[in-house]
């Protein structure tokens, strides 16, 4: 395949000599004199060699020392991958190393503009107190807490609590309702609930303590309730448990103390979408986490101690886990409490402005929507302290590269990055030293040996292919809860390779060794033989005036060819008139193939999303296709969830069955 590569950004050789990168490569040839020439040499070794790889992460981060003799991997075999036997630590033992920091540990502006935060002994003071209040109450190793609590420091204090005992956390968002809630904690069966009576988004207060209430009487392993109240919104105040409202739990002086846990001892459990049915529970481990973790802020996202991180998210979005990382290397972690949009996209650059954040992150849907209203962030705030800027949830297309470069600011490390929920990391990103491309991923992460397969199951090289990775990670799952023989475990990910993880997105992998992401790999439209990711139609479709957002699927149904239906949100003051249908066909035909030109077209009021900002084909798919259970859509795990009534109205109508 040509290489038409445009890039749009190559680091100086001053930003690359204080990279976190480079002084990573300066430490391994002093200290085992290894070198090499490129980034993707590097890259190479860490995965023929991981463990040596992980064991320099592990003393370039300066945690408690090895012995010399020590395994890095026991049982290297997928799933059953046993990572540093013996060895023990705790997450918030790690972020505890920062603690004598004379500055701003936590950060949080609200969407009224009130700014909170914490400084590095007050973080420390907090925890110590909550994680008090938890051993008062009973908790103990293993056991599970969980949180219904919103994008503020409380929730950041509530989590490194929990962990410091060595409990196990598993957080929801507030504006998820009471069954969503339920159909996720009450798998784990927790011991203590901490839970917001309500929230403030868009300007608007949302009362939960009903949510609460009923929180309380479908979990009935709760012992105590944890209550964080809000103003403007009642009391939840279960009278057949103990009550303790925040500012109680925090009394008291009280010595932070992590108890260390072994390597895969559980530290979390988050969730996959659960938008057909309920979502799978993933348990991953504290030293897979802090490892995984420390190695993306410093080595891929060249976060430092004394920077300001701020990967805007919700706490519904494993992104929150992300952002909350910067802690391990004494980066501050910020986090905005709010409505991203209000009063207008602007919002969030003048936070990254305001706070003098150094890396912000978000994701490639809120990115486009910048884009669509011709926002120039660089001529509403200087942004000055901005060095590099993230995207994720799905690929970032070509044009918003462009429009980060004119609109933002041209001097930025772009990382666009895909992994996902399942090892709460990214197995592809950007690293300092390569180029930024145009429309492209910039590199594998070190210690991912990720690789695109042909349907043989063969290593393929520019060409399209499953996404795969054929070597462990150490924030892979240590195991899906209540999955003892773990069936659901190698179902979701080694069902189609032995012995090898199936991501589920199709990808390209060029001879530079950085990345394209064409969508799930189980949503990809195929078409008379030729298959094509759902975001190549997307990036034609929504280059053309008019059209604001789209949505495509394949529908097979039996006894007939397939039809290809397309679905278009239309910007203001367009219609879907005959002009604009034939333009849109045309540039599939023209740009794409003609076998992917859309057999129907029809405008809606807006995609319907998850919480990470996906698109949701494969649900929509099965709604339209009739198949069994699909008008079970659990709307809890929706940013949009109204958008699927379209859809559910459609399906009962028969719309596409005889078109």
């Amino acid at each position: 395949m040509k290489d038409t590569s445009e890039i749009l950004w190559r680091a100086s050789s001053p930003r690359l000599a204080v990279s976190e990168l480079v002084r990573y490569e300066q430490f391994l040839k002093d200290t085992t004199g290894l070198e090499f020439e490129n980034y993707e040499g590097l890259w190479a070794w860490s995965v023929d060699a991981p463990d040596a790889f992980w064991r320099s992460v592990w003393a370039f981060h300066e945690l408690p020392p090895l012995d010399a003799g020590q395994p890095v991997l026991g049982e290297r075999a997928m799933p059953h991958a046993e990572w540093f036997p013996g060895v023990e630590l705790n997450y918030t033992g790690v972020v505890q190393r920062h603690a004598g920091r004379d500055d701003i540990a936590v950060l949080c502006e609200h969407e009224n503009g009130q700014v909170d935060t914490l400084t590095w002994s007050q973080w420390q003071d907090q925890v110590a107190a909550l994680a008090q209040t938890l051993l008062d109450l009973g908790v103990k190793p293993g056991d599970r807490v969980v949180a219904y609590l919103h994008n503020v420091p409380e929730c950041i204090v509530a989590f490194n609590a929990v962990a410091s005992i060595g409990a196990v956390w598993s957080v929801a968002a507030p504006d998820l309702g009471a069954q969503g809630v339920l159909d996720r904690f009450s798998q784990i069966e927790p011991k203590i609930l901490i839970a917001t009576d309500g929230y403030d988004y868009g300007g608007k207060t949302f009362d939960r303590s009903t949510v609460v209430d009923a929180l309380v009487d479908g979990l009935p392993t709760v012992k105590a309730l944890i209550r964080l109240p809000a103003a403007g919104c009642a009391s939840a105040r279960p009278a057949n448990i103990p009550t303790v409202t925040w500012s109680d739990a925090l009394i008291g002086t009280h010595a932070l103390e992590p108890i260390n846990v072994s390597f895969d001892h559980p530290l979390w459990i988050v969730y996959s979408s659960g938008t057909t049915g309920k979502p799978k529970a993933i348990v991953h481990s504290h030293g897979g986490i802090v490892l995984e973790h420390l190695k993306q802020m410093s080595l891929q996202m060249d976060l430092r101690a004394g920077d300001r991180f701020m990967w805007f998210s919700s706490t519904a979005w494993m992104m929150w886990n992300y952002n909350i990382a910067a802690m391990l290397v004494g980066a501050t972690a910020c986090v905005y409490n709010g409505n991203p949009a209000k009063p207008d996209l602007g919002r969030l650059w003048s936070v990254v402005d305001r706070h003098k954040i150094r890396v912000f992150g978000a994701g490639a849907a809120w990115l486009e929507a910048c884009k669509n209203a011709a926002l120039m962030p660089r001529e509403l705030c200087s942004l000055a302290t901005l060095e590099g800027l993230g995207s994720t949830g799905s690929p970032l297309l070509p044009e918003v590269f462009d429009w980060i470069y004119t609109a933002v600011k041209p001097d930025l490390f772009l990382a666009s990055i895909s992994g996902g929920t399942d090892f709460a990391s990214a197995c592809l990103g950007g690293a300092v030293s390569v180029p930024v491309v145009r429309g492209e991923i910039g590199c594998r992460s070190l210690g991912c040996a990720v690789y695109s397969f042909d349907p043989a199951g063969k290593p393929v090289v520019d060409t399209v292919g499953e996404l795969v990775i054929t070597k462990p990670m150490p924030s892979m799952p240590i195991y899906f809860w209540n999955d003892p023989d773990f069936s659901r475990y190698k179902e979701s990910y080694f069902d189609t390779y032995p012995d090898i993880w199936r991501h589920g997105d199709w990808i390209r992998i060029t001879e530079r060794g950085s990345a394209v992401i064409y969508g799930r790999s189980d949503a990809t439209i195929n078409r008379q033989g030729i298959r094509m990711g759902t975001s190549e139609i997307y990036r034609v479709v929504e280059s053309i005036n008019g059209i604001a957002d789209s949505l495509v699927v394949d529908l097979e149904f039996l006894g007939r060819e397939s039809m290809l239906p397309l679905f278009v949100v239309l910007e203001p003051g367009y219609a879907l008139d005959e002009v604009l249908t034939n333009e849109i066909r045309e540039a599939v035909r023209r740009e794409l193939s003609p076998r992917h030109v859309p057999d129907v077209i029809h405008a809606i009021e807006e995609v319907p999303r998850t919480f990470s900002g996906k698109k949701m084909e494969i649900p929509v798919r099965r709604i339209l296709l009739g198949q069994a259970g699909s008008d079970g859509i659990n709307r809890d795990t929706m940013s949009n969830p109204s958008s699927i009534d379209w859809f559910l109205q459609a399906a009962s109508e028969g719309m596409f069955e005889s078109t």
